[in-house]
Order: structure tokens, then sequence, then C-alpha cells
């Protein structure tokens, strides 16, 4: 009888595949790793996972650490759905608490736990968790989409009279920084630098601890203002939310609210403006009205997930998902990319989802992402205003061309350089004012004919007619009133 394994994922790493075996290139027990020179691809791994495994795959991570990969939609769903048996508190995690993965492991900055409402459980996540939705639910939204309007209009003011642009590193980084600094209540903060520093702290380089350094200090000094001095903001509300945050939890949760919200809304915003300029049927759609700037941030939700992985979750018992025998200790991780193409709910890719939400680009559960509406508001009307600024936009590129970075936990667009015709930059500041009401003329004679005057007889002299009397100038027509739609459009962009 061949003895059980007691590997994590059910393999027993001691034996390696025979010499010539295709295996040759994976990790130890033949699995495939999700990094390195074997993962470049992630994309066509998970595909080559699911067939071979189903929709829960053992794969490794960095230092060859084995964990689970969970490809079906139905499977995360139900993981992030169950916490009686999934948690995301990774101190029971077996790889970390038999020093396996050590402390400088490179994914250690999203493995670790921390004293925030996405790692807590029970009574603690509901009072941190309580607090952050309690604080997101003071936004306004109109003054949200005012905000998102003036800094679109901000940067695109940058690039216009150039006629070109790269619309990742000069819009869609920017944007959501802008515009998260708004609602924080530290919009003097907002600069390149800490643009930069949170790319920089994203990307895992050299650098990343001095970023985070700058960042954190950024939200200490504003957490010790608002503290003194509450305003209508966030992190006002925030600390002054019964649950009763340290200076300590605050500083954590907007670290993460701000962080998570920047990284996803960027690569969205990259994401759907890629597609318009690159997919002909899905931009005459756009144009036509056939498909709206919301439905379209939804179809790139499917296809292009902001976050492609989450990690992780973590067995707090032994289980079963997806046909695997998963024991207490094991990581699972939330496969967010390959549960939104998983066949079983999405037979055909190539069809439009028309405004579905039920993709798993925000999670689920009890940590489902609680500013996802903030997301797709600085989304939805940040595209919508560069296109009505710069409705003659195209790629100045062959599609092909298209770069993206890639590691498990995202996908990220490198450069989206375009061309337009140049144009003059616009006054943010500006307040839409209200038309003067013109004067009305004189006289409305609708639907009356004037007959034309008799001739005189030709035989009658014809009397020299008298010198006119100046005529008064012409009245101008009165103005078109502004339609229903174009009212309602001004109010939801916040004018």
């Amino acid at each position: 009888m061949t003895p059980e394994s007691h590997s994590l994922t059910g393999t027993d790493p001691s034996f390696g595949p025979p010499p010539g075996c295709p295996a040759h290139g994976r990790g130890p027990g033949g699995l495939n790793r999700l990094y390195g020179p074997e993962a470049e691809d992630l994309r066509s791994l998970y595909e080559k996972l699911r067939e071979e495994h189903g929709p829960v795959a053992p794969v490794l991570l960095h230092d060859d650490v084995p964990m689970w990969a969970v490809l079906g939609h139905t499977e995360n769903l139900h993981m992030v759905r169950s916490p009686g048996q999934f948690c995301r508190d990774s101190r029971i995690w077996t790889p970390l608490v038999d020093g396996t993965v050590k402390p400088d492991h490179p994914l250690m900055p999203h493995i670790a736990w921390q004293p925030i409402a996405s790692h807590a459980e029970g009574d603690e996540h509901l009072r941190l968790r309580g607090a952050v939705t309690g604080a997101m639910s003071t936004i306004d939204h109109r003054g949200l989409r005012r905000h998102i309007n003036r800094h679109t209009q901000r940067l695109v003011n940058r690039f216009c009279e150039e006629g070109a642009a790269d619309l990742v590193s000069q819009f869609a980084e920017h944007l959501p920084m802008a515009v998260m600094c708004e609602i924080l209540g530290m919009p003097n903060e907002y600069n390149d630098r800490i643009v930069q520093a949170a790319r920089d702290m994203l990307r895992g380089t050299d650098t990343a601890i001095a970023s985070n350094a700058y960042i954190m200090e950024a939200l200490g000094r504003l957490t010790t203002r608002r503290r003194a001095r509450p305003e209508d903001d966030f992190t006002s509300h925030l600390i002054n939310h019964p649950a009763g945050l340290s200076d300590d939890e605050v500083r954590e949760h907007l670290r993460v609210v701000l962080i998570a919200a920047y990284e996803a809304t960027a690569n969205l915003i990259a994401n759907v403006l890629r597609m318009v300029l690159t997919d002909p049927r899905f931009r005459a759609q756009l144009n036509g009205g056939q498909m709206t700037v919301p439905e379209a941030v939804e179809q790139s939700l499917w296809d292009e997930p902001p976050f492609s992985a989450v990690l992780g979750y973590f067995a707090k018992q032994d289980t079963e998902l997806g046909g695997q025998r998963i024991r207490k200790g094991d990581g699972l991780l939330l496969g967010i990319a390959p549960g939104n193409v998983d066949p079983r709910v999405r037979p055909d890719l190539s069809a439009h989802m028309q405004g579905n939400r039920s993709h798993l680009a925000f999670g689920g559960g009890p940590h489902e992402c609680p500013g996802q509406d903030i997301g797709r508001a600085i989304a939805d009307t940040g595209v919508d205003a560069l296109l009505m600024r710069l409705p003659d936009v195209e790629l100045d590129c062959d599609e092909d061309e298209l770069t993206w970075t890639e590691s498990i936990a995202s996908r990220h667009l490198v450069e989206l350089p375009v061309r337009f015709a140049p144009k003059p930059p616009q006054d943010v500041m500006a307040k839409p004012g209200l038309t003067a009401v013109p004067p009305q003329r004189p006289a409305w004679q609708i639907g009356t004919h004037q007959p034309e005057p008799k001739p005189a007889p030709a035989s009658v002299a014809e009397p020299q007619p008298a010198a006119a009397p100046p005529q008064p100038a012409p009245t101008p027509e009165p103005a078109r009133p502004r339609g229903a739609w174009r009212r309602f459009l001004r109010w939801l962009r916040g004018y």
C-alpha cells in the first residue's frame, strides 16, 4: 500500500519526475510554480491547471511554498462565504507556523496578519469593518463625482495641447490617488511623489519600505490633525465612529483603503480605456449608446479584474473543496481572474456580460470589498469625462505592442499611448452658470399667412413710395431650453 502523503497539497515533494518527463522545470512533486519563468503567462497556466486538476489545483508560491489555487467560480464563492471553514488569519497557516515561510518571504506583505478588518474574525471583525463601512456611508456621492470631474479636467489639461499622451502614467495612475486624497481629507498631500510611492510599494522594489514609510507618515499627520480637529471627511468619521479605533488602527485602515482603492481603480481605468480603444465593436456600441460606460466597467471587471488573485484564505478545519482534500492550516488563493473565466459560468468568453455583477472582482462574503462603489464611480465618471473631452482619441500603436507587468496579485498595463487633435485647456474651477433668458419677440404669428399686395393697374401711375421708416434690429431667437436628459447628465456629474 502506498503511504498517504503528508504534504499540504496532497503530493510528496520527495518524489520528482523521471528524467525526460515534461514535468521537468516544475517544482517539487511536479507542481507548477506561480512565479518565475514558469509562470510568465498565468492565464494559460491557470487553464492548464484547470484541465489537470479541476476547479482547485495544487501550486507553489515563491520559495516553493505549497498552496491551493481556487480556479472555479462556484468554489471561490463557497470559500469566501464560509467563514466557519476558511478565514484570512494567516497565523494558522501551517508553512508559517512550522517556519517554512521566513519573515523575508517576498509575499509576506500580502500574507502577514495585520490588525485590520480584512484579517479579523468574529466580533473584532464586526467592530473594525463597522467603523470602515460607517465612515464610507457618509461620503457624498454627488460631491464625489464633482471631485472626479475636476481632477479629470486637471489631468487632461496637462497634456491636451500636446495631442498625445500615455493614459496609464498620465491619467489612470493619477486620478484615483487625487480623488482618494480628497475623500480621506488630505488633498494637499496629492502630488507626483505620493503616486510614485504607491506604485513603488505595490511593485515590491528595493525602495518599497521607504515608500511605505512616506505614505504612513502622511496618514499619521492626517490622523493627528483630525483627532484634534475633525472635519466632514472619511478620516474624521472613522476616528469618531463608536467603535473607538486607536490611532494605530486608524492609520492601518487608512493605508488599506488608500492603497487598495488606488491600485484597483488605476488598473480598472486603464483596462476600460484599453477596451474602448482596441475593440471597434465596443467603441461603436459605446458611442452609439448601446453600451454605457458603467456597462463597459462591468465588462472589464469580468475580463480584466483589477486584482487577479488575493492571498490568501486559510482552512480552519479539514474539509473538501472542488474534489480536493483540504487540511487544517492549508492556504488557498482566491482566484479572481481564473474564476471569472470558468467555462461553467462563461462558456462563451466573447459574449458581453451586459452589466452582470456576479464576477469575483471585489471578492465576496464577510470580507467583500466595502469600497467597490467608490471605485466604480471613479472609473465611470473619469472615463466618461475623458471621452467627452477627447472624443477623437485613438490608440497610437498597434494593439499587439501593448505590454503588461504580471504578478500573482495583479496584471498591470504598462502604457497606453494615444493621439488626438490638440485641445485648449479648460478652467476647472469655473462654475457652470445659467443662461439668461432672452426677451421674447413682440408678436408671435404662428401659422398666419400674410397675403402679398396686389399690383396696381398698368394705366394708373404708381405713386412714389415714401421713405421707409428705420426698422428695429431683429430680436434674437429664444434660446432652446436644455432638455431633461442634459439637465440630468449635468446633475449626475456634479455640476
